[in-house]
């Protein structure tokens, strides 16, 4: 619900989101929220649990974002949110609830962390309600502020793409596939998105969720048939997905997320991957490049502008991720 709709004229138009995730996707976490939120130096995006930024997205694009605050106001004290929060008009029919978030900088116990609930609670118009209520006010303490703001859970309902009918042991998983999503595509409006060797079509799936134009292709038959069993499970259109070589497809897209082939028995042959990597250029002038072997030396030699690179752990199986330009 936007903040309009409950009569905060005065919001202060900036944005705090919080975030976790395991260490060993904390570079590729870093790299998404850099690119999505575009935040300041000051943010300290790289040494704690929460970011600001002037951008407003669904928190539920990221797999790492936990909810975001629109912000209402900010104060050294939580007495001095007290006339931001009798600001606050509801419409008739919406109950709230004020929660004190878990990141801030410093930690409240459960008593005093319900005493500064109740204290700003009491100052809203409106009816109480602790379970479901429409609307959630969020405290957070940054630094030496405390700020007030509309607090808005992250929608996780994209999980269910866990359970797809067809998947690769060693194709990405949903978390890395939709952070690479948003590392390619961070604006979706007229944005499309392609995936030249898609598997299952797990990127397809997660951009599309997203909002994002998508196509697929795979060399593979055998993927292609999954991958055209995947997207109708969740409502999308298979003929997305193309069977074919990537080296001979045609037209332009806004961005593209290569994984480049490789199985356990057999190293792509130098000249193939090249190929590929020239083909990339040919199709888009973006793209985040995903490799089991380091292949930077390829992209350079081809004329890719290597912009950022990272790791992706798992256990022992490290992907190596580029984003080009």
């Amino acid at each position: 619900m936007p903040a309009e709709s409950l009569g905060m004229c005065a919001t202060y138009g900036k944005y705090l989101y919080t975030f976790a995730c395991h260490e060993n996707e904390r570079e590729l976490c870093i790299l998404e929220l850099n690119t999505l939120l575009e935040p300041s130096a000051e943010s300290g995006l790289d040494r704690g649990s929460y970011v600001w930024s002037d951008i407003g997205i669904p928190p539920g694009r990221s797999p790492f974002i936990r909810g975001r605050l629109d912000v209402i106001g900010e104060g050294d004290t939580v007495t001095e949110l007290l006339p931001f929060a009798q600001d606050i008009h509801l419409l008739p029919d919406e109950t709230f609830k004020v929660v004190c978030l878990k990141e801030g900088d410093h930690t409240l116990d459960y008593a005093q962390s319900r005493q500064l609930e109740k204290e700003v609670g009491m100052c809203i118009k409106g009816k109480a309600q602790m379970k479901q209520p429409k609307v959630t006010f969020g405290l957070i303490q940054t630094g030496e502020k405390w700020i007030l703001g509309q607090w808005t859970e992250a929608d996780r309902s994209w999980h269910i793409h866990r359970q797809k009918p067809q998947n690769y042991s060693t194709g990405f998983g949903i978390t890395l596939a939709r952070a690479l999503v948003n590392i390619a595509v961070p604006k979706v409006e007229n944005h499309q998105l392609l995936d030249p060797c898609c598997g299952m079509g797990t990127v397809v799936i997660e951009a599309l969720s997203i909002g994002i134009e998508a196509k697929g292709n795979d060399l593979n038959p055998l993927a292609v048939r999954g991958a055209r069993m995947n997207l109708p499970h969740y409502g999308y259109d298979p003929d997305r997905i193309t069977l074919g070589d990537m080296n001979k497809l045609q037209g332009f897209y806004d961005a593209a997320i290569l994984d480049m082939p490789y199985n356990l028995c057999s190293v792509l042959p130098d000249h193939e991957q090249r190929a590929m990597l020239e083909s990339l250029r040919r199709l888009t002038k973006r793209a985040v490049i995903v490799s089991t072997e380091w292949m930077e030396e390829h992209l350079l030699e081809v004329g890719w502008n290597v912009e950022t690179y990272i790791r992706a752990q798992k256990g022992a199986f490290i992907r190596h991720i580029w984003l080009c330009s």
